[in-house]
This record gives C-alpha cells, sequence and structure tokens, in this order.
C-alpha cells in the first residue's frame, strides 16, 4: 500500500466527493436503460421493478453488515473495496447480459455487486466527512458533500446521452464499461489519502442504547422517507417520460432525470452555502410540501412539460432530506458513530426500496393509467416525512 499523505484532508474530502459520483452512476445508470431492457431483452416492468429492488435491497443487507463490522475492517480497507465492487459491477453491466444465455441473471449479478458498493460507500463516506477536521462547518459540509451525488447523477445522464448517441442504442453496453473508469481512478485516490475514525470505541453509544432511544427511531423514518421520495421519482423518471408523457429518449432524460439531478444539486449546493443562517427543521418541512405538489404536477398535468418541471422541482424538494436528516442524527444523537451513519444508510436504502417498488406495484396492479397511479401513491412518504417533522420534530437538536 502507498505511503498515506500527512495532514492533507482536502484531498480526503475531494475523494469522498468523487465517492457520491460513483454512487450516483451506480444508481442511475440502470434507470437510463430501463426501456432498452423492456424492448430489446424483452424484461417487464415488474422484472425491472425486481432489479431495483435487488440493487437496493442487497444495500440494506450491507448497510446492516456495515454498521455492525466495518470498524473492525477499517474505514479505509473498506472504502477501497466498495470501489472494487462498483468497478466490477459496471464491468459486469456490459459483459454479462451478452456473454451469458440469461440476460437478466447477469443483469441481476452486475446490480447486486455494484449494490455491495453502494452500500459501502452509502455507510463510509458521510462518517469520513464528517470526522476529517477541515469539515467544520458539520451541517453545510454534510450538505455540499451529498450535491455531488446530484452533479454525479447530471453528468451520468447527459454523458450517457451523449455516449447513447455516438456509438447508438443497439451499442449500449460500452457505456457501463466506460464509466468503470470513474471508480477505478477514485480506489487509487482512498489508498492515499488520510482517513480519521469518527468516534473512538470507549466513546460510543452502544447499540442497545442507540436503539433504545426514540430520537433515533425518529430519525430512521425521516431517513426512509428521505429515500423513498426520492427514489421512487428518481428510478422511474426516464421510462416515465419516455412511454407515459411521449416524448423522446433524449429530450425526455434531459427534461427528466437530468433536471430532476440538476435541481437537487441546486438545492444542497445552496444550502451548503447559506445553510447557516435557515432553520434545517423549517426548511425540510417546507420542501416535504413541495415534494408532494411535484408528485400531483406529474401525475395529472396532461401537457408533457409542465409535468416534466414536476418532476425537476421534486429533485429540488427532495435535495435537504437526505443530508438533513444525516445532520440532525449526527447532532441528536453525537456518540452514534458509524454504527448511527450505517444504520441510517440502511433506512435510506430501505425507503430507497420501498419507494420504486411501491410506484412498479401499484402500476402493475393499474396497467391501464401506466406509471402515474404508481407515482401518486408514492406522495405518503413526503406526507409522512411532513407529519414526522411538524408533530415531533420540536425535540430534535438544530
Amino acid at each position: 500500500m502507498k505511503r498515506v499523505r500527512k495532514e492533507n484532508y482536502t484531498h480526503t474530502i475531494y475523494a469522498c466527493y468523487v465517492g457520491y459520483i460513483v454512487q450516483a452512476i451506480i444508481n442511475n445508470l440502470p434507470p437510463l436503460l430501463f426501456l432498452t431492457f423492456e424492448q430489446s431483452m424483452g424484461i417487464s416492468i415488474s422484472r425491472i421493478g425486481l432489479l431495483i429492488t435487488i440493487n437496493f435491497g442487497t444495500q440494506i443487507v450491507v448497510d446492516f453488515l456495515a454498521a455492525k463490522y466495518v470498524d473492525r475492517i477499517g474505514y479505509r480497507r473498506a472504502i477501497v473495496a466498495a470501489h472494487m465492487f462498483c468497478i466490477f459491477g459496471l464491468l459486469f453491466m456490459g459483459i454479462l447480459p451478452r456473454w451469458m444465455g440469461n440476460a437478466y441473471a447477469g443483469l441481476v449479478i452486475a446490480m447486486v455487486c455494484n449494490a455491495i458498493g453502494g452500500g459501502l460507500i452509502e455507510v463510509l463516506i458521510s462518517p469520513i466527512v464528517e470526522a476529517a477536521p477541515s469539515s467544520d462547518a458539520k451541517e453545510t459540509a454534510m450538505s455540499l458533500l451529498h450535491s455531488f451525488y446530484c452533479w454525479g447523477h447530471v453528468l451520468v445522464v447527459l454523458l450517457s446521452t451523449v455516449g447513447f448517441w455516438i456509438v447508438g442504442m443497439e451499442h449500449w453496453y460500452y457505456l457501463p464499461m466506460i464509466w468503470s473508469i470513474v471508480p477505478l481512478i477514485n480506489l487509487f485516490s482512498f489508498l492515499r489519502v488520510p482517513i480519521r475514525t469518527l468516534v473512538e470505541e470507549d466513546e460510543r453509544t452502544p447499540a442497545k442504547e442507540l436503539l433504545s432511544t426514540g430520537a433515533f427511531w425518529l430519525f430512521f423514518l425521516l431517513m426512509l422517507c428521505a429515500g423513498a421520495s426520492e427514489q421512487g421519482m428518481s428510478q422511474w423518471v426516464s421510462l416515465f417520460a419516455e412511454d407515459g408523457l411521449g416524448v423522446s429518449k433524449t429530450v425526455g432524460d434531459i427534461l427528466g432525470p437530468c433536471l430532476f439531478a440538476a435541481l437537487m444539486g441546486t438545492s444542497r449546493m445552496l444550502y451548503g452555502k447559506f445553510g447557516e443562517h435557515i432553520c434545517l427543521r423549517g426548511f425540510m418541512m417546507g420542501s416535504s410540501a413541495l415534494c408532494v405538489l411535484s408528485y400531483l404536477m406529474a401525475v395529472f398535468l396532461k401537457n408533457p412539460f409542465p409535468a416534466l418541471l414536476g418532476c425537476g422541482l421534486c429533485g429540488l424538494s427532495v435535495g435537504i432530506l437526505w443530508p438533513g436528516t444525516f445532520s440532525l442524527a449526527a447532532k441528536g444523537c453525537p456518540c452514534g458513530g458509524t454504527l448511527l451513519f450505517g444504520l441510517l444508510a440502511l433506512a435510506g436504502d430501505l425507503g430507497c426500496t420501498a419507494g420504486p417498488t411501491l410506484v412498479s406495484t401499484v402500476s402493475s396492479a393499474f396497467p391501464q393509467y401506466g406509471l402515474k397511479t404508481g407515482l401518486f401513491a408514492a406522495i405518503i412518504f413526503p406526507c409522512l416525512m411532513f407529519v414526522l417533522l411538524h408533530t415531533f420534530g420540536k425535540r430534535l437538536h438544530e
């Protein structure tokens, strides 16, 4: 292993930023290909929905195991392993569906590899930044960190759209293999940068004590709702734009997932810059209400462009929900350590599974209405988040 750079935690923060770009790649590249999987491989909407469930379901298992064991393994070994899984997952996505007799099985293997890497990244990146001495404005630093997931999402959509245009959709499999270069480069960064432990072992809140506090379970539910509100729209917006609104793939991807991600990143960057002067709980309540409105716009507006604007506003509204909950939890449970972040990541991934799965399940039950009925059902998550913040939020440490 190469010599670690001393005292330069700026490079650690940069590597964490790229780590969230890696997670954006593995979570948001497959949805751009869902219609291709359906048309060229004959994979049904319900089986595509199962791919999403497998992705985030695997991340849930990894979140749970990482929360328990990552302190023993060590942050550096775990984050390097995460990037290795992402490299292989992206390579497998481009190779296995064409080489295996069962293309769907190849996609499942690729999804599982990516999900293991993504789960580890989600558990590790936030505490690494939280522990770095250069990130002293914790709430705004956390929001800025999570904005890089959004900018990674934007890059995935824009560069993949250009890539599909250059190579043709019939050669889509080159794109995942090209994207694997990003985690490969960042892997070498994490081999070198300094990494601190968030909370020393003798200072950590025991798991039994953490799980017995009402504040923890409030944060857990908030994270679940945040993940479901975000991914309920994000995972389906590309297919919804093409199939449900009838626009072309290029227009649909740019005004759908790309606008969604850009506005989500803008929300996180603005809070990262001005967050010290804003009431976080109030901002999250307003964002939850806007999220409900954005879902309603996407579902009920018949003109495709205002409906796509609703999809974009959803990105703006959910931007603060995930990092905001992390920040509230870090203050409310200051000695939770990696266990806290791991369990919150688990909660978020439960939401990331529940949101898209509810959309696909309800939509499959009412096929005559397409994805609109599923998206309408997903409104329950931002509604619940608003109620939780309004009812119990005054108990939070703001």
